[in-house]
């Protein structure tokens, strides 16, 4: 049986060093300094002595616990009492405390699984040693819970996929970050936990404005005690924004409409002889026409290069069908470097959380952005259908070609009358 291990091993030069990672991170648990790993306790219990004998002194005077961990298995309290003595030979002779000790050492056993409780294995198949160095802060997930949140909307971000963004976008201290598809504020929440500056717009000022009182999006930052963090939101769209042209920042984090629901908008006028007319009425309701999904992909790299400083990322979501002949590529712009891609998976489709670096002038290719700006969105039609293939493709059921011809024109070799 496949077996996937909770566990993974780094390097690190120093407990400060480990701390400072796993307190930014949402998806591990905790980190600690490791001791020992071995098939069996014995094989355990000798690799402790061999390697870890120099380190014991530092722990003698101070208060201590030692933990069981047993992953997809159970121990009775007897048999975790037996494996807690079993460690006697460290020596410690500080006070045992079970809440707030000093130091917290934890023997991790990794279980196979079984689908049959009654042919559960004698033994783990590993079992691992270590001292506790510090937890991660994955319990922002409960925080954030979109649950326990007063305004979310139907596209909300689920809270630990949106402190996962925030990471990966590198939001901080200092730093000014922003979402042109704010909606109810997911992004934005999750970078000014982490200590960003932070703005949104969107062409929906309802996500925005709520309905008034703590059902805003505003209100969800009060909620959080965070509402000092946010530096404004706007109604606008990424192809009609007021935002002077600047590189002034550090990260832009969206997850941008599939045009699943309805078909994608953009502020404008479907007869291209007509303007765009603004209006100062409050009341106003600019008109809209159809955007294509490509189209946008490409307009958020560009609003990308236009405004991040050197070394700023951007990160955001993108559809696309499992299906090799349907999947939509990964979008490319001479300016930005891919740094990383994520794929969430789920039944016929994946949604990817794909990050850029914004390269410093000098290392982009002139030639290929030169190239770039000469060429033209290819995308035909005036249906949301034909401007958005992922959208196509979602509502044919993900289905190729020639099983749509086989629906239509069965084989009727095959029919029995």
């Amino acid at each position: 049986m496949f077996h996937i291990s909770p566990f993974c091993l780094v390097e690190l030069p120093s407990d400060d060093a480990a701390r400072a990672v796993v307190e930014r991170s949402i998806l591990a648990h905790s980190i600690y300094e490791h001791w020992g790993t071995a098939d069996t306790i014995d094989e355990l219990h000798a690799a402790v002595k061999r390697d870890t004998a120099q380190l014991w002194p530092d722990y003698l005077e101070t208060s201590f616990k030692i933990s069981i961990d047993s992953y997809r298995g159970s121990r009775s309290q007897k048999q975790k009492v037996a494996l807690i003595n079993s460690f006697s030979y460290l020596g410690f002779e500080g006070p045992i405390l079970l809440s707030s000790p000093d130091n917290e050492f934890t023997l991790f056993e990794e279980w196979a699984l079984q689908p049959v409780p009654e042919k559960k294995q004698p033994s783990p198949l590993k079992v691992h040693f270590g001292r506790l160095i510090a937890h991660s802060v994955r319990d922002l997930i409960n925080k954030f819970d979109l649950k326990k949140r007063d305004y979310i909307s139907t596209t909300s971000m689920d809270s630990e996929l949106a402190l996962v963004t925030a990471n990966i976008a590198l939001a901080g201290p200092g730093k000014l970050f922003f979402d042109p598809f704010v909606g109810t504020g997911s992004f934005p929440i999750a970078c000014a936990q982490f200590g960003a500056l932070v703005w949104g717009s969107d062409i929906d000022g309802r996500s925005m404005r709520g309905t008034g009182g703590k059902k805003s999006l505003l209100g969800n930052f009060q909620q959080y005690g965070l509402e000092q963090s946010l530096g404004g939101v706007f109604v606008s769209d990424l192809t009609n924004t007021p935002m002077r042209k600047a590189r002034v920042l550090d990260g832009i984090l969206c997850d941008p409409p599939y045009g699943v629901r309805e078909g994608l908008k953009v502020l404008g006028c479907r007869d291209p002889e007509k303007d765009l007319i603004g209006s100062r009425d409050p009341a106003f309701i600019p008109p809209k026409k159809p955007y294509s999904f490509t189209a946008m992909l490409d307009d958020i790299l560009n609003f990308a290069t236009e405004m991040l400083v050197d070394n700023g990322r951007l990160s955001f979501w993108m559809p696309t069908a499992n299906d090799e002949d349907q999947e939509i590529a990964v979008p490319t712009h001479p300016c930005l470097e891919v740094v990383v891609v994520c794929t969430q998976v789920f039944n016929k489709w994946s949604r990817r959380l794909i990050t850029y670096r914004r390269l410093p002038d000098s290392d982009v290719d002139v030639s290929a952005l030169a190239l770039r700006k000469t060429q033209q969105d290819q995308a035909n039609g005036r249906s949301a259908d034909d401007l958005n293939p992922f959208r196509r493709h979602y509502f044919r059921g993900f289905k190729s070609e020639q099983e749509l011809s086989d629906i239509v024109t069965p084989d009727v070799s095959q029919l029995k009358v």
